[in-house]
């Protein structure tokens, strides 16, 4: 969904996708993960949010929640609350879950508190993107989402462009925010 996303945001000419994880976060709270993954994509750090002019969050659901690695990202960020960095940015969430009652829309709007905590601006996908209208698997219009199944199924071809039109959407109103 990620690289789905970014290719949305990649078709702004003046903008470009940044694509970052998490790792795993231990129940006894000690670093279990080492600073910098051995292969793939390189773990987020908090200090990413201040270096981004939009910013896009995913997280598998879990219990109609985002996962407990997102949830310790976001409690490490009461400096930018206190400093206001985050303040104005646009943002965006998206989900997968394992089924399609899975809660997909209850864990984009629990990803959505700690961004208007920060004050930033949350954007979903508007019901003028066809695949809202089409789909028979994921894509809300609180933000991107996928069904993946027990079996962990590809993306449907109208979550795919629920993925790209989230990402274009956020890169827009990134740039007509950066251009006032």
């Amino acid at each position: 969904m990620a690289e789905h996303i970014g290719s949305g945001v990649d078709a702004s000419p003046d903008c470009e996708a940044i694509i970052r994880r998490l790792p795993e976060v231990s129940a006894t709270t000690e670093q279990t993960t080492a600073r910098i993954p051995e292969q793939g994509v390189p773990y987020a750090e908090v200090d990413d949010l201040k270096e981004c002019d939009g910013l896009i969050i995913g997280s598998p659901g879990y219990f109609g929640n985002m996962a407990a690695p997102l949830k310790y990202f976001f409690d490490q960020t009461s400096h930018y609350w206190l400093s206001g960095e985050l303040i104005g940015k646009p943002a965006g969430v998206f989900t997968s879950t394992s089924s399609l009652h899975g809660g997909q829309e209850s864990v984009l709007l629990s990803m959505m508190l700690p961004l208007l905590h920060h004050g930033m601006l949350i954007s979903g996908i508007p019901y003028s993107e066809p695949s809202l209208n089409q789909t028979s698997t994921g894509a809300t219009p609180y933000g991107a989402s996928h069904m993946a199944g027990q079996q962990g199924k590809p993306l449907s071809k109208d979550e795919i462009s629920a993925c790209q039109a989230l990402g274009k959407r956020i890169a827009t109103l990134s740039t007509q925010l950066r251009n006032l």
